[in-house]
């Protein structure tokens, strides 16, 4: 059994995927071969490889054609990921399954019967259940693999995908996460609380520009507490170094402030914090598989309370103003025996699985998967 990984997205969605990867890898009589388009990616993979003890894997970077190197060199309209796999069709055609953290995917070999064609399997990767306008209303993927029943149901509401189509199997970025924790280093030489900033990227949903200064100047006149400032990876990620240098510059003995190095990606920010405040981003569901005190920054006036797309905000108390937000904090441990059920139901409703066993599953599903593929067809 032949297999490609194929990650045409940023580097941040090889954590999604590294562990079944790995263990695919593993078995007798399967061949994985793995390409990227990020040229970050082949440095995660190196963390991830070191991290879960197996020998370092070999990714070849996918060419885009003359139309995608055009987009990619703006560095503003993004890598160009159509483009990227139309020009690749020929170079993956061969395999039995191309497997991919990326949606994108079912755009190769459009229109054609699966007999002459690669299985399509799409690993999702974010647990939220925000509204994403861009997303695709199709998805002719072959088999999405989901994470728990509730990123399942969130997946078939807008009639996006057939129920045949997917399976819950876990949350394996986990596996990949409690690893790399437990190689992590103390960030502050202190042992005061400390406290997760992870804003959006999406503009009109995120607080980072309304929220980042009144933040660090309240940080700063009470050293009681330790501060990550950790968003979104995409935030960051056509900014310059002398961008992202002036941003580092705001750290201090108390205040860490990262604009998009590993870390960000790799949920050691969510580990080793005590209280999450955030906005719109999924990786509080990570945050609350173990339950901790959320805030949530309703920093654009959001109707949200009846909203199934912003569930998220009943995990904590949700603020709307900068001066709200330090307060908020402050009694985010008093207030935490409110939600702390409801958090932990949240996280396994929509992760599923996240140990080991998640791993191990979705590899199975995909081999049994490929190989009645073509005799389904």
């Amino acid at each position: 059994m032949k297999l490609a990984f194929v990650f045409i997205a940023e580097a941040y969605q090889v954590y999604h995927a590294a562990a079944v990867m790995f263990e695919l890898m593993s078995r007798d009589g399967i061949e994985v071969d793995v390409f990227h388009l990020d040229p970050a990616t082949p440095q995660h993979l190196d963390i991830l490889a070191n991290a879960h003890g197996v020998p370092a894997v070999r990714s070849r970077k996918l060419v885009a054609n003359l139309l995608g190197r055009t987009i990619q060199s703006t560095k503003v309209l993004g890598l160009a990921k159509s483009s990227v796999m139309a020009a690749n069709e020929d170079l993956l055609r061969h395999y039995d399954a191309i497997v991919s953290t990326e949606v994108h995917i079912d755009r190769l070999f459009e229109g054609e019967p699966k007999s002459r064609r690669p299985a399509r399997i799409f690993i999702t990767h974010g647990a939220g259940t925000r509204f994403i306008p861009s997303s695709h209303q199709r998805n002719d993927c072959d088999l999405v693999l989901a994470k728990g029943p509730g990123d399942m149901e969130h997946r078939l509401r807008p009639g996006e995908i057939k129920p045949e189509q997917i399976v819950a199997a876990g949350y394996t970025k986990m596996v990949s996460s409690a690893l790399l924790a437990g190689q992590a280093t103390p960030l502050f030489d202190n042992d005061n609380p400390t406290v997760l900033y992870n804003p959006h990227k999406e503009r009109k949903e995120r607080s980072w520009d309304r929220f980042l200064t009144p933040l660090l100047d309240g940080f700063r006149a009470d050293r009681s507490r330790n501060l990550i400032v950790a968003p979104h990876v995409k935030l960051f990620h056509r900014r310059s170094e002398k961008t992202r240098d002036k941003y580092r510059a705001m750290s201090d003995e108390t205040i860490l402030v990262d604009p998009g190095s590993s870390r960000v990606m790799d949920n050691t920010y969510t580990e080793l914090a005590d209280i999450y405040v955030g906005d719109v981003s999924s990786q509080v569901v990570e945050f609350v598989s173990r339950p901790r005190p959320c805030v949530f920054i309703n920093a654009h006036g959001v109707d949200w309370k009846d909203d199934p797309h912003y569930e998220l905000w009943h995990l904590g108390e949700v603020v709307e103003n900068p001066d709200e937000i330090m307060p908020a904090i402050a009694r985010a441990f008093d207030m935490h025996d409110q939600y702390r059920d409801r958090q932990q139901a949240f996280a396994d409703h929509q992760l599923g699985d996240t140990s080991e066993t998640s791993v191990v599953r979705t590899a199975d599903l995909i081999t049994d998967f490929v190989a009645n593929y073509k005799n389904a067809a």
